[in-house]
């Protein structure tokens, strides 16, 4: 399942992932983009990938919301929060938010994802699975049956979450992590590489290991996070 609306995208960024959403949603979308967007304090060049770069401030009188929509493809930094705050002042904007969910991925009759959301190749969501507002589902990874991930989350590549899992906002699932069937992730837990959770976790928990055990410090202590286990 592809992107099928035609629209004219401004993203936000400059960077690594603001390229990659370029590169994407020129490649594998039916939406062209025509611009970037960054905070005024970021703001050092006037062109990236050859399009015009304007300041956020500005960017609603440049191109308005009526004609335009935008793309957030902004890291998991700060366990989603960055993401999420961008999210709601382009929404208090008037914005639309585009989502891309690559023609490589399995979804099946009736999957509809939030808005913002990035979902990349090889990805598998089973039927039944629902995808809430501003995810990013890296490439490989398994959501299973009846599944539900909640608003700003990101899904680090080939993490599998089995069936009837329930994953609360501002979660970050690391690369190769396996969340046994019906658990309950809570609330802005970080998951480490490779951490296999058998059972429900706590809020704010930083889970590592297989089987993975509940760390001695807060996800919203950590100053950074990777696709490596954290610790």
């Amino acid at each position: 399942m592809g992107v099928v609306n035609l629209a004219k995208v401004v993203v936000f960024g400059i960077g690594q992932w603001a390229s990659l959403a370029h590169f994407y949603l020129t490649h594998d979308s039916s939406h062209e983009v025509v611009a970037f967007t960054v905070d005024r304090d970021y703001l050092k060049t006037d062109k990236f990938q050859g399009l015009p770069v304007v300041a956020f401030d500005d960017v609603e009188n440049l191109y308005p919301p009526e004609d335009f929509e935008m793309f957030l493809p902004i890291s998991f930094k700060k366990m989603n929060h960055l993401r999420a705050n961008k999210y709601h002042e382009a929404k208090s904007k008037g914005y639309r938010l585009v989502s891309y969910v690559s023609t490589k991925a399995t979804v099946w009759p009736g999957f509809v994802p939030g808005d913002n959301c990035f979902i990349l190749e090889n990805s598998n969501i089973l039927p039944f699975a629902k995808v809430g507002n501003d995810v990013f589902i890296m490439n490989g990874s398994l959501i299973g049956h009846h599944s539900v991930i909640k608003d700003h989350c990101s899904i680090a590549p080939h993490a599998v979450v089995l069936g009837c899992v329930t994953i609360e906002p501002y979660c970050f699932l690391g690369a190769n992590s396996t969340i046994r069937d019906e658990v309950t992730i809570a609330r802005e837990c970080l998951i480490g590489a490779g951490a296999l959770i058998l059972e429900d976790t706590q809020k704010y928990g930083v889970y590592k290991g297989n089987p993975a055990k509940l760390m001695g410090i807060r996800s919203d202590e950590i100053k950074s996070i990777s696709y490596k286990s954290p610790g």
